[in-house]
């Protein structure tokens, strides 16, 4: 750049100071101020009375006739020598002329005032410049001195006075690059020495590569500054903070020494890391938030991603310059709530699990960032007739589930929230989904979604660039992608997607018969529970069968859940939601063993499953959230299952808080009782069955039932049931509608139709077949756990039952006659086979009932054997030969025993 003399000064010019922002060519340099609040003024400074080189212009873009202009001789070495010795160094100058075009001329000195070293001169006595001499006073020492230098220079033949044309200066510069992806692979990624020829924006430089000139745009891999915008009039318009990131970069790269990693080329985009000794220049923007990270360009940063996230995070705390306004996704948890252990219950699908924290609260965890596998809307429509099953239809869902199910279900975990999505409603096409919380969960140290993604089971969602709401480990993430589509795993495979062609028999009754055989010879199988209905009612994956069952723990009664029925929702027992938690926490996507005993009507498979040696069944009697089913008798397990409820009984937990223990019946046993103990006490005879066995009611309880049954129908009268919502099912208690038109407590023991339902009045001991029209599901404040069933069965004591059917109906037509619908009083004498036997007497008369069908003739006697009952026999024995002698009733044709006992269906 040329330059002209200036006159002799006329007065001394002010001495004016500042910083070397940029060396123009080897006499102009670019001038600062301190910058305050902002980036500084500055101002261009030509050296006065010297000439140096012009440095090569590059044409101008849109003007084919012009062409790039090369450096002259030496002008690259002088602009070297300038910037090396002053860029960021202070300096002091004096302004000797200004002409019209504005430019200033001035006299430069390195350091703080005019004792420091003169640029001119030491350029001069370089050989890098020419003084000019016209208009040169002799009284001018600094001229003078300027003269001696150069010709100094000339004998020394330094720099351009050397030998040679010095065409040997003058770069061959590459404004353009043919193939820059190429010319950047071919790098290897190694270091580059660059020099910073420009800055466009904090995060966007002109660098001249050495040693062959290319003179390239490169952006910072990872981040973004703000940005100036260019108008439609060409103006330009900074975004907030652009011109502070563009000084930040400038006063610390701007024709620094630099090297330069280029790390990537997509879209003709060169991408890299400026290297400085003083740092690095990507970390420091953000760290000072002239910058945010960017994902794209994120993945090819070679430096480690996790050191500009961690500079973002930084600035993002403190809210330094573009961070201001930032308010983080977390601020409003307290730090409890933002990290916690908890243990994994549930996996759902393949990006969600269901946690329980240590309050023993329950909290739906999503993964954040990522997305499970999922499919297209023309695939999910193809089969229009077949049902939908996300987990087994779509490709990669089922591997997902399983590869979490498999490392956390039941195992602790550490769980990060990276942010709270907010619930959205539905949109056209798009579903509505509620509040998420989004987190990082780790086990071992392993980050579970990026495990997920690194086996191509799940893909990473890309988000906005201003989008904050994003896992903590969101590079990891990326990078774990970018290895499974390198390596063709899972989603990613070109290979065949995997089907799993799962048979759901879940109420199909054909197929659970066909199916029951197998289940029932495999002796023990292995299943995985998909999910827990209640306590005691799962649907169980069988994995060497590939198919879905219902399966009914046996043995227990457990309380029912709230369902909807027909008629509205049944109301849910006492403790169904507990034994419903407690069989998820023990079981729920846990590898369980099962034993297929039988099925029922509805194609549901019943029997027995063990998880770690542990029989649910028995875990739930013993925890007192289930009773004894009477069908556990047969069962190798009964003996178990019963010590189990009896102390759970004694303690009086959960279901049998509200339990009151019946009176102890005493039977009389031969080794403890050498005398019968006679210990009457009042009955109320209810029922009397074909078979001579009868119902009793406790006189002591009769006013608890009563009080029951009249705030029941008080309540059924209220809220009348929907006739024919009930579905009954056998051994279901329920309320049934007697011939009188009142309801009454009930169990179902046999469902031939809907029209045809057996059932037990379970306080009275009556039965009656009846239309299912005529039950409804009992309200639960009046089940058994509130109110025991009140009708005891009882069979005589000392009495053969006659099995010739005249005979049988005319002792029990006597009976009813004498003690139906009555009090009497009651003694236990001797248990039986399925009821105790006892001996019952008129409440007047106290006259023994069963002793005067004796005496009528209309029984034989039933001869036992214990010690302590043989007086009572004996009188029994002396009546039976009174009537026999009287021929009274079947003795009319006299001891008819002895030959022909068989055919009247006695025996002695």
């Amino acid at each position: 750049m040329a330059s002209v003399s200036a006159p002799a000064q006329t007065a001394s010019a002010p001495l004016q100071r500042g910083i070397v922002k940029m060396v123009l060519s080897g006499c102009a340099i670019i001038v600062r101020g301190q910058p305050r609040g902002g980036p500084p003024p500055e101002r261009q400074i030509n050296l006065s009375n010297i000439r140096a080189g012009a440095m090569a212009r590059r044409a101008a873009q849109g003007q084919p006739d012009t062409k790039d202009t090369p450096d002259e001789p030496w002008a690259f070495q002088a602009r070297e020598f300038l910037r090396k010795k002053l860029i960021g160094k202070e300096v002091c100058f004096t302004v000797e002329i200004k002409i019209a075009s504005g430019r200033e001329y001035g006299m430069v000195y390195l350091g703080k005032d005019t004792t420091g070293e003169n640029i001119a001169e030491s350029l001069v006595t370089e050989g890098l410049a020419t003084v000019r001499r016209e208009g040169i006073r002799g009284n001018n020492p600094e001229q003078a001195r300027l003269c001696e230098h150069e010709d100094q220079a000339k004998a020394s033949k330094k720099g351009m006075w050397s030998e040679g044309s010095g065409t040997h200066t003058i770069r061959d510069i590459k404004y353009t690059i043919e193939n820059p992806r190429n010319f950047v692979d071919s790098l290897h990624q190694k270091p580059i020495n660059a020099i910073i020829e420009h800055v466009r924006d904090g995060s966007v430089v002109r660098a001249l590569l050495l040693p062959d000139y290319y003179l390239v745009t490169v952006m910072l891999s990872g981040i973004k500054c703000p940005t100036f915008k260019r108008e439609a009039d060409g103006t330009e318009t900074p975004e907030p903070f652009a011109a502070e990131a563009k000084f930040f970069t400038e006063s610390r790269l701007l024709q620094r020494d630099v090297q330069i990693i280029l790390e990537s080329c997509p879209n003709q985009i060169i991408l890299g890391t400026i290297l400085h000794p003083n740092g690095n220049i990507t970390e420091l923007l953000l760290k000072e938030g002239f910058a945010r990270c960017v994902d794209w360009s994120m993945a090819v940063y070679t430096q480690g991603a996790e050191k500009l996230r961690a500079a973002e995070r930084s600035a993002k705390e403190r809210k330094v310059r573009i961070w201001k306004d930032y308010v983080a996704p977390t601020a409003n948890l307290d730090q409890k709530d933002r990290q916690f252990v908890a243990k994994v219950m549930q996996v759902v699908n393949a990006d969600a699990m269901v946690v329980k924290l240590n309050s023993g609260e329950y909290k739906t965890i999503h993964l954040s960032s990522i997305r499970p596998p999922r499919i297209e809307g023309e695939e999910k429509n193809k089969d229009k007739d077949k049902r939908f099953r996300p987990l087994y239809d779509i490709p990669y869902m089922f591997e997902a589930r399983e590869f979490l199910r498999k490392k956390l279900i039941g195992k602790k975990v550490n769980v990060t929230v990276d942010y709270i999505r907010a619930a959205t409603s539905a949109g056209e096409g798009t579903p509505a989904f509620p509040e998420r919380t989004c987190a990082t969960v780790t086990i071992g140290g392993i980050n579970i979604a990026e495990a997920l993604v690194s086996k191509g089971l799940a893909t990473v969602i890309r988000y906005r660039q201003d989008d904050d709401q994003r896992s903590s480990h969101y590079d990891e993430l990326l990078a774990a992608e970018a290895r499974a589509i390198k390596n063709g795993k899972g989603l990613h495979s070109k290979k065949e997607v995997p089907i799993h062609r799962v048979a759901d028999i879940s109420g199909e009754t054909q197929k659970a018969k066909q199916f029951l055989p197998f289940l029932q010879r495999a002796g023990r199988s292995e299943a995985v529970v998909e999910y827990v209905f209640s306590g005691s009612r799962l649907k169980l994956y069988m994995p060497k069968e590939t198919c879905l069952i219902t399966f009914l723990l046996a043995g227990i009664e457990c309380p029912r859940s709230s369902r909807n029925m027909p008629g509205g929702m049944q109301v849910a027992e006492p403790f169904s939601d507990e034994a419903m938690l407690f069989t998820k926490e023990l079981v729920l996507q846990r590898e369980v063993e099962v034993e297929v005993e039988s099925m029922d009507k509805a194609g549901n498979f019943i029997g027995w499953l063990h998880i770690e040696g542990v029989n649910l069944s028995v875990a739930l009697v013993e925890n007192a959230l289930s009773k004894v089913h009477f069908t556990a008798e047969r069962s190798a397990y009964y003996k178990t299952l019963v010590s189990a409820e009896e102390a759970c009984r004694q303690r009086k937990e959960k279901i049998w808080a509200n339990y009151e223990e019946k009176p102890v019946e005493e039977v009389v046993h031969l080794s403890e009782e050498k005398e019968r103990v006679a210990n009457y006490r009042p009955v109320y005879v209810t029922e009397i069955t074909d078979t001579l066995h009868f119902y009793t009611q406790d006189v002591e309880t009769g006013g608890q039932l009563e009080s029951l049954m009249e705030t029941m129908r008080a309540e059924i009268a209220a809220q009348p049931p929907v006739e024919g919502s009930y579905s009954a099912r056998r051994g279901d208690n329920c309320i049934a509608k007697f011939a009188d038109g009142e309801w009454y407590r009930a169990r179902v023991e046999k469902v031939e139709s809907p029209a045809k339902v057996h059932v037990f009045y379970i306080d009275y001991g009556n039965r009656e077949v009846v239309s299912s029209t005529r039950l409804a599901a009992i309200p639960p404040a009046f089940s058994t756990r509130t109110l025991p069933a009140q009708a005891t069965e009882y069979a005589f004591a000392f009495i053969q039952v006659p099995q010739d059917e005249d005979a049988r109906a005319d002792v029990v037509d006597c009976i009813v006659r004498d003690i139906h619908n009555t009090q009497c009083l009651l003694n236990v004498e001797y248990s039986g086979a399925s009821c105790p036997h006892v001996t019952i007497q008129f409440a007047d008369t106290k006259e023994d009932v069963g002793l005067g069908l004796v005496k009528e003739g209309l029984v034989m006697v039933d001869v036992r054997k214990e010690k302590h009952l043989q007086k009572m026999v004996t009188e029994y024995l002396n009546s039976q030969e009174s009537a026999k002698s009287a021929r009274l009733n079947i003795w009319r044709y006299g001891d008819f025993r002895a030959d022909d006992a068989d055919e009247f269906g006695y025996s002695r």
